[in-house]
């Protein structure tokens, strides 16, 4: 099913800020959610405008959407895949409908349109892992034409000993008595109050071991030393990032594990600058090849092609080679390839080179360029 576009489902541009997005998100969800709207349609359209807001909200993921489209969270499509169940806007929706009706609404939280299962309450709650950050340098060929690279990086994964427990001979709390908070009465000149905070003794589990764990020391994790293939795809640049899901660090809990973004730096190449797509290579010509014209042998990333030069090329003078270019990632067309041209004036030249362009010198060679600056000349002196 063809996906509408994310900026326009909320209605906003492509540079719009983190205000914006979130003003136009609270607008659709107040006009939209279920709980409020009669529209037959308004489940559909509360989840649409919910899954265009959890990506464009979010830095990283929206810098994916920008350059990969729905493809980036389509893993059918060869993405990494987006859990929109994980996705929590309970607080937005409490400051719509709190402030809007009193507090009135009760239901609204648990909506989330895309059948996610609630999560518990407390300490034991479901707790999704850490997202990873790492930079990876690649030449400038493996970014233009994609490749396969082995990742080794460090994550806490769930320690196998305890099953990410943290120890042995499980038991309810005797503090909390399995609820992972405790509740005191405090008494002040205006009355008394309940305050709730996280048990210090389970540390918001619900629950105590006998024994703590060795391998991890109760903590549920260890560090975890892995090798990870990954297929860069053709066409990335500096600063491209690429989601991995699920091979960040592990959830508590039974919580989902987070994801791994990888960064890329792309090292510089020794003739070509990039720009976007587009490529330019600076092409050195003697004095004599841009009087004369020429032809010339071009190294372009698919192979050698001849390109002409007329009589009286200049330094700066561009020529285009279309298609000649990287892969754009979203649409897969090519950018095209610049050749720059730079006409090279001789740091040394020999007698018999010395007496030809004296012999030049002879000749008339000004253009209408020198015309206008010798009469200009004349006219200030």
């Amino acid at each position: 099913m063809n996906k509408r576009d994310y900026y326009e489902v909320l209605g906003v541009s492509k540079d719009a800020d983190e205000k914006e997005i979130k003003s136009a998100f609270r607008k659709l969800a107040k006009k939209y959610h279920p709980d409020v709207s009669k529209e037959p349609d308004a489940a559909e359209k509360f989840k649409e405008a919910q899954e265009a807001y959890a990506v464009l909200s979010d830095e990283s993921k929206r810098k994916q959407y920008d350059q990969f489209g729905h493809a980036a969270f389509d893993q059918m499509n060869g993405g990494a895949g987006f859990d929109f169940s994980d996705f929590d806007i309970s607080d937005i929706l409490s400051e719509i409908f709190g402030q809007s009706f009193g507090g009135a609404f009760s239901g609204f939280s648990n909506f989330s349109g895309f059948g996610g299962r609630s999560k518990e309450r407390g300490g034991s709650r479901a707790t999704r892992g850490s997202d990873r950050l790492m930079r990876v340098d690649i030449d400038f060929d493996e970014a233009v034409f994609g490749c396969k690279k082995t990742i080794n990086l460090d994550v806490y994964d769930s320690c196998k000993e305890c099953n990410g427990k943290g120890g042995k001979g499980e038991k309810t709390c005797p503090a909390c008595y399995g609820s992972g908070t405790i509740t005191k009465e405090q008494s002040t000149l205006f009355g008394s109050f309940m305050t709730r905070t996280t048990c210090p003794e389970c540390n918001g589990k619900g629950k105590v071991y006998e024994s703590n764990c060795s391998k991890c020391r109760g903590t549920g994790k260890i560090k975890e030393n892995k090798d990870i293939e990954v297929k860069i795809p053709a066409g990335v640049d500096t600063g491209t990032q690429l989601r991995l899901a699920g091979k960040g660090d592990s959830g508590t809990n039974g919580g989902p594990n987070g994801d791994l973004y990888l960064e890329f730096r792309v090292k510089e190449h020794p003739i070509y600058e990039r720009d976007g797509n587009d490529i330019y290579l600076e092409l050195p010509i003697t004095i004599t090849d841009a009087v004369l014209g020429c032809k010339k042998e071009i190294p372009t990333l698919y192979g050698v092609v001849k390109l002409s030069i007329e009589p009286g090329a200049r330094t700066g003078d561009k020529h285009r080679m279309k298609g000649k270019g990287i892969e754009d990632l979203r649409t897969g067309s090519k950018g095209n390839m610049y050749v720059v041209i730079n006409v090279i004036v001789p740091d040394k030249i020999d007698k018999k080179q010395k007496k030809l362009f004296e012999e030049l010198s002879n000749t008339d060679l000004k253009t209408n360029e020198f015309k206008k600056f010798d009469d200009y000349l004349k006219k200030v002196k």
